[in-house]
């Protein structure tokens, strides 16, 4: 997997990201933008353990929602159990959602990676249809319709913290991306990160070598789990609220789709896509019904002419002399091109409303 992580600069982006979630709130400091925030920063965690399946071991799954929404449901429930214990079991909750996570992804796992490629596919299609029909038939777990509300104060305040404002929320958001973001390109450089892109590439030699492959993605789901169910807790104690959207097909194709435009063949990918999935779903539909419609535009872009995703673009524009100047040429006309195409969709639209 290409990564910008390896030279000596690489190692300079941790401290920078660290200053960098330290920092954002000093620069958005309103509610609205900390809420913002706090939603980028789940779906970054999100996006970073799907990439873990896609990018780094070939495994397009279509049911990563399923481990991050029973985390989220078991995390809320937890929250429920322990109203009135303090707030310090709060850290905690994040980690409990990831074992739940990891649980889901050993029973589901166990049967998903039997098979490889479309096989694997059609499965969790499969599994994240049975468990969004499961909603509904157990709704003293679920929910039902409604869904499972909690709330994030447990009770005390620990060193003067009770997660009531969201500022404290996005601190303890962005605590655990940071540990989960360098867990997981911790585990890039293990022996087990390595065997999992040789899966990738070619089982048949990963196997001649003596490594099972569906052992190895087996693995690997579990780990991707196990950070998905902490992305989907880090969810529930953000929204105070659990329901079947958090583990339906559509969240499912929204982690898949923000992780493909920022860049799978890059690490820090998913997080440049799931910032700029969060903000076309949380700023321009403030502007335009049809942003779902742009995002689907841009992915179709990405799809055709930018295989390495935003971060394949931010690298042919910076990475070097000679290609960053034919792609500096071509980006001037590239947004002509597409502002002028938003500009016919949104005057066709708006007439068509008129009328």
């Amino acid at each position: 997997m290409q990564t910008a992580l390896s030279s000596w600069r690489g190692k300079l982006l941790w401290p920078a990201f660290a200053l960098l979630l330290l920092g954002a709130p000093l620069l958005f400091a309103q509610s609205a933008a900390l809420s913002i925030l706090s939603q980028c920063g789940c779906m970054m965690v999100l996006a970073l353990s799907f990439n873990m399946l896609l990018g780094q071991s070939g495994m397009l799954s279509f049911g990563h929602a399923v481990y991050s929404g029973l985390a989220a449901f078991a995390s809320a429930h937890l929250m429920n159990r322990l109203a009135g214990s303090g707030a310090a079991a709060l850290l905690l909750v994040p980690l409990a959602g990831g074992v739940a996570g990891m649980l889901a992804g050993a029973v589901f796992g166990y049967v998903t990676t039997r098979r490889a490629g479309t096989a694997l596919s059609m499965i969790s299609l499969a599994l994240v249809e049975l468990v969004a029909a499961a909603v509904l038939m157990f709704p003293a777990w679920f929910g039902g319709e409604s869904g499972v509300s909690t709330d994030r104060v447990l009770g005390a305040p620990f060193l003067g913290i009770d997660f009531s404002s969201q500022l404290q929320v996005y601190y303890l958001i962005a605590f655990w991306l940071f540990i989960c973001a360098a867990a997981m390109y911790g585990l890039t450089q293990t022996p087990l990160g390595r065997i999992a892109n040789a899966v990738r590439d070619n089982p048949q030699r990963a196997a001649f070598i003596g490594h099972d492959p569906c052992r190895v993605r087996y693995l690997m789901f579990m780990l991707s789990a196990f950070f998905a169910g902490i992305g989907g807790a880090l969810t529930a104690i953000n929204f105070e609220i659990v329901s079947a959207e958090n583990l339906s097909l559509l969240r499912s194709a929204q982690i898949l789709l923000f992780t493909f435009i920022g860049g799978i063949g890059y690490f820090f990918g998913p997080m440049i896509g799931a910032i700029t999935g969060v903000l076309f779903s949380s700023l321009l539909s403030a502007y335009t019904r049809g942003w779902q419609l742009y995002l689907g535009l841009l992915f179709v872009l990405i799809v055709l002419f930018a295989p390495g995703g935003i971060a394949g673009v931010c690298i042919k524009l910076f990475g070097g002399k000679r290609i960053a100047a034919r792609a500096w040429l071509r980006l001037p006309t590239g947004l002509l091109i597409a502002g002028a195409v938003v500009f016919l969709i949104e005057m066709l639209y708006r007439r068509a409303a008129v009328l």
